[in-house]
C-alpha cells in the first residue's frame, strides 16, 4: 500500500510538471509572437538575414523554455519526495506500546519496576517473570541490541527501525509462535512482553528427560516436531517479506501444558547485526564459514533439534567429542543411517512398537537430510511438514 501511495504522488509530481512546461513553453512562445507583432512593419521588403535572427530568436525562446520547465520538474519531483518520507516517517514512541487488551500500560510499568523471577538468559538478553496487577503473568525479555559504547544506542534512525519491526513481529498470529504481547523502550534496551508458559522450554523438558524426572513418548516428541516446522514455515512461507528465525535452538521452543511447542526469540538477531551466530551448537555450517543465513539454515537448526528428540543426547555431550561418533550430532547420525544401524541412535526410552520404531527411523532419514553440509541438499520447511506429518496423524 505505501508503494502505490509513493507511486501516486511521484505520478501526481509528474502530471504537475508536464503542466508547468506546456505553461511556460506557451508564455514564450506568445511573449516572441507579440513582439514579432508590434515591430513597424519597414517600407521595403524584410531581407533572409531579418527573418534569420527572428526564427533564431523563437528557437532560443522555445529551448529556455524547455530548460527552465525541467529544472522546475526536477526540483519540484525532490521537494515532493522529501515531504513525502518526512511525512510517512514512523515517530519514536515513548512508553509502553501495547498490543493485548489484558495489559495497561500502568500495571507494565509497576511489574517491571518490581523485582521478577529470572527465567534464562541468551545471547542478547535476559528472561524474567513478572506478575501484573490484575493477576496476569507475563515473560519479559531484556532485549540489548546494542553493544555497550555503540553509537547505535543514540541513533533515531535504529531506534525507529528496531520499533518498526517490533511492530511487525508483533503482529504475527500463530498457535506456534510466541506472540508479542507489548515492549517498552528504554534508554539502552527494549523490554519484550510475551505469554509466561510455566512448562518451560524443549531445553528444560530435555534436561527431564535426561536425569528420568520427564516421560516424553515419540508421539510427543513427534508434534512437538511438526509443531516446530509449522511454525518455521509460517515464518519462511506466510510471511512478507519472509522472516528468518536466525536462532532457533531448544532453549527457543516453549512447550505449554499439552506440550504443543511454541516459537520465540524469531527475527530478533536480525536487530543486532553484531551478534555471533556461529556460537550455537545448532548454528549450521555456513554461519562459520560464509555468515550467509537463510530459510535452509533454519531447516539445518531444526534438523538438530528433531536429531535431539530422536536421540536424547545434547549436541554439547562429551559422547560428540569422541573420534568415533563423527565429532558431532549430525555426522554421527548420518553414519549410523548410511550403515544401517540408525537404531541404535534412538533414545532408548521411547523404544517400544515396531510401528513407532518404523516411524522414528523414517524421522532419523529426515533429520539427515536437514543436516546436510549444503544448503541446497536440505528441503524446506514447506516440504517437511507433509513428510513429518504423513509419520503421524495431526
Amino acid at each position: 500500500m505505501g508503494k502505490r501511495r509513493y507511486r501516486t504522488q511521484i505520478s501526481n509530481s509528474k502530471d504537475t510538471s508536464s503542466l508547468l512546461f506546456l505553461s511556460i513553453l506557451c508564455l514564450y512562445y506568445t511573449s516572441a509572437h507579440c513582439q514579432e507583432s508590434r515591430k513597424v512593419t519597414p517600407p521595403f521588403p524584410s531581407t533572409p538575414t531579418h527573418s534569420k535572427n527572428g526564427l533564431e530568436r523563437i528557437l532560443v525562446s522555445i529551448f529556455l523554455g524547455v530548460l527552465t520547465g525541467l529544472t522546475g520538474a526536477v526540483v519540484f519531483a525532490f521537494v515532493v519526495r522529501f515531504l513525502v518520507r518526512y511525512l510517512k516517517r514512523t515517530p519514536i514512541l515513548k512508553g509502553p506500546v501495547i498490543f493485548s487488551p489484558k495489559i495497561t500500560p500502568k500495571s507494565l510499568q509497576s511489574a517491571l519496576e518490581n523485582e521478577n523471577q529470572l527465567l534464562g538468559s541468551s545471547s542478547n538478553g535476559k528472561y524474567y517473570r513478572t506478575v501484573l496487577d490484575n493477576g496476569l503473568t507475563i515473560a519479559v525479555k531484556r532485549f540489548e541490541p546494542f553493544e555497550i559504547g555503540s553509537p547505535e544506542r543514540q541513533s533515531k534512525s535504529v531506534k525507529r527501525r528496531i520499533q518498526q519491526e517490533l511492530e511487525m513481529l508483533a503482529s504475527l498470529r500463530h498457535r506456534n509462535l510466541m506472540s508479542l504481547r507489548a515492549y517498552v523502550r528504554e534508554p539502552d534496551r527494549f523490554s519484550l512482553v510475551y505469554d509466561c508458559v510455566p512448562t518451560g522450554s524443549l531445553e528444560d523438558a530435555m534436561n527431564r528427560v535426561r536425569e528420568n524426572e520427564l516421560q516424553l513418548g515419540w508421539e510427543v516428541r513427534l508434534r512437538i516436531a511438526v509443531g516446530v516446522i509449522k511454525g518455521l514455515r509460517y515464518l519462511h512461507f506466510d510471511c512478507a517479506p519472509q522472516i528468518l528465525h536466525y536462532n532457533l535452538k531448544p532453549r527457543n521452543v516453549i512447550l505449554d501444558a499439552e506440550f504443543e511447542p511454541r516459537l520465540t526469540d524469531f527475527g530478533l538477531a536480525k536487530l543486532t547485526p553484531n551478534l555471533d551466530r556461529a556460537t550455537s551448537g545448532y548454528s549450521a555450517p555456513e554461519c562459520f564459514q560464509s555468515c550467509r543465513y537463510t530459510d535452509k539454515s533454519d531447516v539445518f537448526s531444526f534438523g538438530m533439534i528433531l536429531g535431539v528428540l530422536l536421540t536424547g543426547r545434547d549436541p554439547t555431550d562429551p559422547f560428540f567429542g569422541e573420534t568415533a561418533s563423527g565429532g558431532s550430532l549430525g555426522p554421527w547420525l548420518r553414519h549410523l543411517q548410511q550403515a544401517g544401524e540408525a537404531r541404535e541412535a534412538l533414545d532408548k526410552s521411547i523404544l517400544g512398537e515396531e510401528v513407532e520404531e518404523d516411524e522414528m527411523l523414517m524421522a532419523v532419514r529426515i533429520a539427515v537430510v536437514c543436516l546436510s553440509d549444503m544448503p541446497a541438499d536440505r528441503p524446506s520447511s514447506d516440504e517437511l511438514v507433509p513428510m513429518l506429518s504423513q509419520l503421524h496423524s495431526f
